[in-house]
């Protein structure tokens, strides 16, 4: 039997059977679609194929089930990021960077937006540590960003004189934006235009 199915003889309460990993890519689009605040457990069950108790016994109380599509997330739709990373310029880590989230953000089989943005919309007092997760999670990614860019200014590929900090806050706020855009129903064809314009705009 694969590792990822489970059946009724392991925990009580569950279905029948069913496949963890498509119950929690299914999770993860709703959360992506309706943000933590407003993916309701109904709503996630029903996404799902599976009752609370099996939610529950699985993945955790809600805000788990939220983290480990955070991690599925970064792992799949948001893999382009790591992508860029391993470019070996910076110009190609820029191009990578926004073509890559204009790609993800385009790409009309996906939730509209970006699930870093999406997840922490109307997030009230009950759901702070849900909103500081994804803060986190996007200052991490930041941060590797800025860390990337450092070494291509010690390796000589970028100029001494570009301000990494601010390059780093510019290339955020295009990336965050785009997907605000693609949340507004931007298309495919006007989020790679944003893209373009941004990278002939790069100071290398």
């Amino acid at each position: 039997m694969p590792a990822n199915v489970t059946t009724a003889a392991s925990k009580p309460g569950r279905p029948r059977c069913f496949c963890e990993d498509t119950a929690l890519e299914a999770a993860m689009r709703v959360f992506w679609e309706k943000g933590y605040e407003g993916a309701s457990l109904t709503d996630l069950t029903e996404a799902m194929g599976i009752n609370r108790p099996s939610l529950y016994a699985t993945f955790g109380d809600k805000e788990s089930l939220f983290n480990k599509a955070m991690a599925l997330y970064a792992e799949g739709p948001g893999s382009y990021i790591q992508t860029a990373l391993a470019e070996p310029t910076a110009r190609r880590v820029a191009e990578a960077l926004l073509r890559g989230a204009a790609k993800m953000l385009g790409d009309s089989s996906h939730p509209r937006g970006c699930l870093s943005v999406q997840g922490a919309l109307a997030v009230g007092d009950d759901s702070t540590r849900v909103q500081k997760a994804l803060t986190e999670w996007r200052k991490e990614g930041e941060s590797r960003i800025r860390k990337r860019l450092r070494r291509a200014q010690s390796e000589g590929d970028l100029s001494s004189s570009v301000n990494v900090a601010d390059l780093t806050r510019y290339l955020a706020a295009v990336l965050y934006g785009l997907g605000v855009q693609a949340s507004n129903g931007a298309t495919s064809t006007e989020i790679s235009r944003i893209a373009e314009l941004t990278l002939s705009t790069l100071p290398f």
